[in-house]
């Protein structure tokens, strides 16, 4: 038998082979077994690597959620080739940029998406192979190869794969600061920094075997909703924690967010947990069920979750109200740090219970004095990435070593230690509004906001002043037939936060720029606000 490793591959297959008839994966219409899901994705890699993937070799995925999204991603892992998250907002500069940067050897796309994937082939030499997966339009993909013709003429035996822990996990960040960067990962890392390691609760498996000891009997099992795209990091984080439990992950497919949809797939499937990105997803969810007349058996929840956005108090509020006593966890990381911590405080705010692992550092990259106030750089230690893809300098940058040789992953989110030990974050040092001299992070203001009454959603961001450097500014989407004012925003406000974090300026819009991950999109909101 094969020597098993910490390869995701590996560990997916040691899941499947325990509970090969339960119920992986449903994602629309298409249901996927553990036997159905390892099967389709081993001649997924068996196609790649007969047209000649190989070992680093990577795997474009350019799709909307599907389940072939999934299949593909472990194919790519199975073949000892790293799956790269392509976006599909993207144009044809952002598409052959991440493509080019990838080196990518080969892309799985929708065939919607085929004369983008025309228009920029001819710039990449190295993409040699397509795979392309039906979508309902008719456009022509070249010599693409038919996402079910691949299957259909590939083996299904996966024996003789030697894998390692030191395979390649890659994950494209957003671009939030910059063009998007791929930021490589060791499995073996990964997995224990972000996808559980084996843990569910309990202490973290030793070998790769001992999952098979942590998959939950049927009757115990996770059905859990991932409403995130999976080309997002912590969705993917998410599923394989629900997959390596034996757990059943849920898909939503829908190419524009309706909360009644999700609500009617919990209901249908009995979700227990529900995964959103902070309150772009999660208000909407709870004002659904608030609406007249409408009902949904809601009664299988008990955890909503969030992952690369924490919920604001008032929304944390509108979930109670609507689901009862359910735990409302948020959590925070980064695709450079893992899944760094969590929170079950309702008014916790970015308070977090963080893991061992993580710290913060002041300037001299030592550990700030819990209860000091003084403030430093979130950092992570052990399990963490090798660096950037093909970018050394930026590596350099965030993965720094602190005078006793540790390693330390540090991307760039200040914080503080409380006297009890938690983290509370203060947000991203690029979003960082200096005005007169003291510092406002944009993420504590936008909770002040979003409990405004009239406000559902906002931004804050930092314009040029004269007088102080910047101001505070602020896009807020208000509440249907609502046109709240300056003044009435900014009174509220200073009954939230100190005054010089007040919003001097406001602007209305229909609907706050967000990625389609639900993350903020603050060049938009300092665009618009610029007009």
């Amino acid at each position: 038998m094969t020597e098993r490793h910490f390869s995701l591959a590996d560990l997916f297959e040691l899941v499947a082979d325990t509970v090969p008839d339960r119920l992986a994966l449903v994602a629309g219409s298409q249901r996927r077994t553990f036997a159905e899901l390892d099967e389709r994705s081993t001649r997924l890699a068996n196609h790649l690597a007969a047209s000649g993937v190989g070992i680093d070799d990577k795997v474009a995925i350019y799709s909307w959620n599907r389940a072939e999204w999934i299949e593909a991603m472990f194919a790519a892992w199975k073949v000892r080739a790293v799956p790269i998250n392509i976006n599909y907002r993207y144009v044809a500069d952002e598409l052959r940029y991440v493509l080019e940067n990838a080196d990518a050897r080969a892309v799985v796309f929708e065939r919607s998406f085929a004369p983008l994937i025309d228009e920029v082939a001819a710039d990449l030499p190295l993409l040699e192979h397509r795979v392309v997966l039906d979508d309902g339009p008719d456009a022509e993909a070249g010599d693409a190869v038919g996402y079910e013709e691949a299957l259909a003429a590939a083996s299904s035996d996966r024996s003789g794969t030697e894998r390692s822990d030191d395979d390649m996990y890659m994950l494209y960040t957003g671009g939030t600061t910059g063009m998007p960067k791929g930021v490589m990962w060791r499995h073996e890392d990964i997995f224990f920094a972000a996808m559980g390691g084996g843990g569910f609760g309990e202490p973290p498996i030793e070998t790769p075997e001992e999952i098979v000891g942590r998959v939950k009997p049927e009757d115990q099992r996770m059905i859990s909703m991932a409403l995130a795209p999976v080309m997002h990091g912590a969705a993917q984080w998410g599923l394989c924690i629900t997959l390596f439990g034996g757990g059943t992950a849920l898909l939503y497919t829908g190419h524009h967010f309706d909360p009644h949809e999700v609500w009617k797939i919990v209901a249908a499937e009995r979700a227990n947990s529900v995964m959103v990105v902070g309150d772009a997803m999660a208000r909407p969810l709870a004002e659904a069920l608030a609406e007249p007349g409408v009902s949904y058996d809601t009664s299988s929840v008990f955890s909503v979750g969030s992952g690369g956005a924490v919920f604001s108090t008032a929304v944390k509020d509108q979930l109670r109200e609507q689901l009862g006593e359910v735990l409302i966890i948020d959590t925070f990381g980064a695709s450079e740090l893992g899944a760094g911590g969590s929170s079950l405080d309702p008014d916790a705010g970015l308070r977090f219970a963080a893991t061992p692992s993580m710290s913060v550092l002041d300037e001299d990259l030592r550990p700030v004095a819990p209860g000091s106030g003084e403030r430093g750089l979130l950092a992570r230690r052990g399990h963490i990435p090798i660096g950037y893809y093909k970018d050394e300098a930026k590596t350099a940058a965030t993965y720094v070593t602190d005078p006793e040789g540790v390693r330390w992953a540090t991307p760039g989110d200040y914080a503080l230690v409380e006297a009890d030990g938690t983290i509370s974050l203060l947000g991203r040092g690029s979003g960082c509004i200096n005005t007169g001299g003291e510092k406002v992070y944009p993420e504590e203001v936008e909770a002040a906001l979003k409990s405004h009454p009239d406000v559902f959603d906002a931004l804050v961001v930092g314009l040029p002043d004269e007088r102080f450097g910047e101001r505070v500014a602020a896009v807020i989407a208000p509440r249907p037939g609502r046109t709240p004012s300056l003044d009435d925003i900014a009174a509220h406000c200073r009954t939230k936060v100190a005054g010089y974090k007040v919003p001097r300026e406001v602007c209305l819009a229909e609907e706050i720029g967000r990625t389609p991950a639900g993350k903020p999109d603050y060049a938009w909101a300092k665009g618009l606000l610029a007009c």
